[in-house]
């Protein structure tokens, strides 16, 4: 009996996994890498650390946990799987079962047969359509080579001015990258009103761009670039015209996203999407069945709207990779698609998201809900304990919950929040399952009411119309940017919290602590519009509730309180 031949097209997360997967349930397949690169089996999202330092040897990025170098002798030797690198495929014979290889150091052109045939061709860079950008001193991150390149030119001291175009997860890591260890004076420039678009609300994007901010990093948003322009003579700085300014750097890194590499798919003939990702089912086949498909190259079912879309994550490469491993061994494992889970570290904060935006949420026909909640990730007197800012999207017609996104300097604090409510949402969970979902408790580790119970209970609350939340930056257009006089602050916090507002606002911003708003409801004006606040948003919604019961219903609840108002940049009293 002939033995099973596995043809892997890509050889950096999704090919090994498979190939890995594939040769230990049948030892007797032939499985064989390719890949154009001579880099194989590293982790691409580590790029930006490499750069930063904190991985100090690029070799680390394609290192297993014991240290072996995932090159192709590991895997021949260790794994038994053949790979040839510096090898590209160019073409797919889908009814002879053959790939056209080329050896890209030779040129020599040959036919590799297969039974089943993996496409792990991953993705490619965005290039916008900017002159200049083919300077040598414009590029991606995209790779190991241009990461290696980047640090070297900066390890040189060729470099003490950079340019990122792009605010977006790689955008901002490498504005740390290059700011925080090489101390490059670094500039942002994003199309798009805020930093990370698409991934957060403008209530948690602002908050992100004051810390960008917070650490020497000039944020420009809404700015399109118009221009990259070489120096005049010599080797002096490039010119990066938007069309608001002109920046010089030394380097201009671009960081505007990717797009699925489904060339080669396509022009075999394979369903591809209009963008270009590689259709798959749930077993991730293609439209033939004996080729599958994985990784960056292909689009997934999103779990919330139904809907294919292109989320390149490592970590999906890598389920994807046992999933097609399984099913070529005979097996019936099913990839169900994702809710487009991420998490980012941006200096010492970090951002994690899961669902739908508000934004995206309206756009795909939902009637959505932002909730906003600041609370203690653990229990308020543990001394390690620090603020959460979280956040939950959710359908106002059918309560489920749509989105989940946060910032929080405890990391793995936000990250485990974040990835239990992307649980809830793959099995459709509403408002009721968020405030009933269980959480370990402890001190060290969570509240008694923990914070993804409290943000369910809130949006509970605000469905059931007993809660009357006011975004942060609606709050800044009414009180700092409106006409209205009649918007007034009800501060509802102890008199030294209050204090510094009242001193700064005047008679637009009032102090009566909760526990004494009953005894002094002849003091609350009845002709304003009420913003009430609190260090949180939880004493001003039971202020909230006694004015209600009072008859005086002109009262909304500034979502997050001061704490949030602060840490987004909206008032700043740190002087006073």
């Amino acid at each position: 009996m002939a033995t099973t031949r596995v043809v892997i097209i890509g050889a950096v997360a999704l090919g090994p996994k498979t190939a890995c997967r594939i040769k230990r349930l049948r030892p007797d397949f032939h499985v064989t890498m390719v890949d154009q690169d001579e880099y194989i089996s590293y982790g691409g999202c580590g790029i930006p650390y490499y750069i930063s330092g904190d991985v100090s040897d690029v070799s680390e990025l394609m290192s297993t946990s014991f240290h072996m170098l995932r090159n192709p002798q590991f895997f021949e030797k260790a794994k038994g799987v053949k790979v040839l690198t510096r090898t590209r495929a160019e073409s797919i014979d889908r009814k002879a079962k053959t790939v056209r290889i080329r050896d890209l150091n030779t040129g020599q052109e040959d036919d590799l047969p297969y039974d089943y045939l993996v496409l792990a061709t991953g993705s490619v860079a965005n290039r916008p359509p900017i002159p200049g950008l083919d300077h040598p001193r414009v590029t991606s991150v995209s790779n190991l080579h241009e990461a290696v390149a980047v640090k070297e030119k900066i390890a040189q001291g060729e470099v003490d001015k950079a340019v990122i175009v792009g605010a977006g997860a790689i955008g901002c890591e490498m504005a740390e990258a290059l700011s925080d260890l090489w101390g490059v004076e670094t500039a942002l420039v994003e199309i798009a009103p805020q930093v990370l678009p698409g991934v957060l609300d403008t209530s948690l994007a602002r908050m992100v761009r004051k810390h960008l901010e917070e650490h020497d990093v000039a944020v420009h948003l809404g700015e399109t670039v118009r221009e990259v322009a070489a120096p005049a003579e010599g080797d002096g700085p490039l010119v990066v015209r938007t069309d608001h300014r002109e920046l010089e750097a030394d380097l201009v890194i671009t960081a505007v996203g990717v797009r699925p590499s489904g060339e080669l798919a396509r022009n075999a003939g394979l369903a591809v999407s209009p963008r270009g990702g590689i259709l798959v089912n749930q077993r991730l086949q293609t439209s033939d069945p004996f080729i599958y498909a994985g990784g960056d190259c292909i689009e997934v079912m999103h779990q919330i709207t139904g809907r294919h879309f292109h989320f390149p994550q490592g970590s999906l490469a890598n389920r994807q990779g046992r999933v097609i491993g399984t099913n070529i061994c005979g097996g019936s494992a099913r990839f169900p698609g994702s809710v487009g889970t991420f998490a980012v570290k941006i200096f010492d904060l970090a951002v994690a998201t899961a669902g739908l935006t508000r934004k995206a949420a309206r756009e795909e026909g939902f009637d959505p809900l932002f909730v906003l909640l600041v609370q203690a990730d653990r229990a308020h007197f543990y001394p390690t304990q620090d603020l959460m800012y979280l956040a939950a999207v959710v359908d106002r017609r059918t309560r489920r919950v749509l989105g989940i996104q946060g910032v929080s300097h405890n990391g793995d604090a936000l990250v485990g929040r974040v990835n239990a409510v992307a649980a809830i949402m793959a099995a459709r969970g509403t408002v009721e399952d968020l405030s009933n979902l269980e959480v370990a408790y402890s001190p060290p580790f969570a509240s008694a009411m923990d914070i993804v119970n409290a943000l369910g209970n809130t949006a509970e609350n605000t469905l059931d119309g007993l809660n009357r939340p006011l975004d942060p930056e609606v709050f800044e257009d009414l009180f700092f940017h409106g006409q209205d006089d009649r918007i007034l602050c009800l501060d509802v916090r102890g008199p030294q919290n209050a204090a510094p507002f009242v001193a700064r606002f005047g008679d637009r911003w009032i102090n009566i602590p909760q526990e004494t708003l009953e005894e002094r409801l002849d003091q609350v004006p009845r002709d304003k519009q009420l913003v009430l606040i609190c260090n949180s948003g939880v004493r001003s919604y039971e202020a909230l509730l006694q004015l209600r019961k009072a008859g005086i219903t002109n009262a909304l609840n500034l979502q997050g309180g001061v704490a949030a108002i602060k840490k987004s940049g909206i008032v700043d009293l740190s002087g006073e």
